[in-house]
């Protein structure tokens, strides 16, 4: 890897079978060459594939393949890039009722909020505590990891046990 490279992982979380050889056709583009995903099925919406690829490319092309994919109907998905010298990596995150976030991202991958937008959260919230907590969890993309997750989950292979509340009499 050179200097000017990086590295990262596409994470689609959920997607139509049919809109599986489209995906590898946007993500090749993005990265330059042909490239092939190992699909298999996403437990927790049945019918959707689900697939990971490690991939090595230009400082920039998360943001290229995050810009291929966003948009599509039905399409749950995430970009990581690595920083690299004098960048910091990114990480995308994509559903089909939020759209896309994005967020930088520290050597130990911990989202990074700049200063000003932690300015504009404390500015907007004034002394209302709950609208400062609320403006930092969009900051940090809490709704995008709050969908995400049982993907991510049932990703590793794990069976899904899906709670349900119930009222309380």
């Amino acid at each position: 890897m050179t200097a000017s490279n990086t590295r990262g992982v596409l994470y689609v979380h959920s997607a139509p079978r049919a809109l599986c050889p489209h995906i590898e056709w946007a993500a090749g583009r993005a990265l330059e060459r042909a490239v092939n995903f190992n699909w298999s099925a996403q437990p927790v919406l049945p019918g959707a594939m689900r697939a990971e690829f490690s991939w090595e490319g230009r400082i920039g092309t998360g943001a290229a393949l995050a810009s291929s994919l966003r948009g599509w109907e039905h399409l749950r998905f995430e970009v990581t890039e690595e920083p690299a010298s004098g960048t910091d990596g990114g990480r995308w995150m994509h559903t089909p009722d939020l759209g896309i976030f994005f967020a930088q991202m520290d050597s130990a991958g911990n989202t990074v909020v700049p200063e000003d937008r932690i300015r504009y959260a404390l500015d907007l919230a004034g002394s209302n505590t709950l609208e400062l907590h609320r403006e930092l969890r969009l900051a940090l993309g809490q709704a995008w990891d709050d969908e995400l997750e049982p993907f991510r989950y049932a990703g590793d292979g794990n069976s899904v046990i899906w709670l349900h509340r119930s009222a309380a009499g």
